[in-house]
């Protein structure tokens, strides 16, 4: 009866963190690929974070914005 209750346990696949780590590469270099202006990567090595410098302004970001108003109409009103 106890293995019935606690079996199911050992069927959780556990992920190692070597698998964590490279799911999690490969999905920061396929989004890094694509990227006209790449980011510069900063590695602290005191504390282990590693950092991005991503541009002001993600080409993404740019396609949300508003298109500018055009000068012409301002200056004929």
């Amino acid at each position: 009866m106890l293995k019935f209750l606690f079996g199911g346990r050992s069927k959780i696949s556990k992920v190692t963190q070597r698998e964590s780590v490279e799911a999690l590469l490969a999905d920061l270099n396929s989004i890094l690929v694509q990227m006209s202006d790449k980011p510069k990567v900063v590695i602290d090595p005191n504390t282990g974070v590693i950092d991005l410098e991503l541009p002001e302004q993600m080409p993404d970001e740019a396609l949300a914005l508003p298109a500018p108003e055009d000068k012409k109409e301002d200056t004929a009103a």
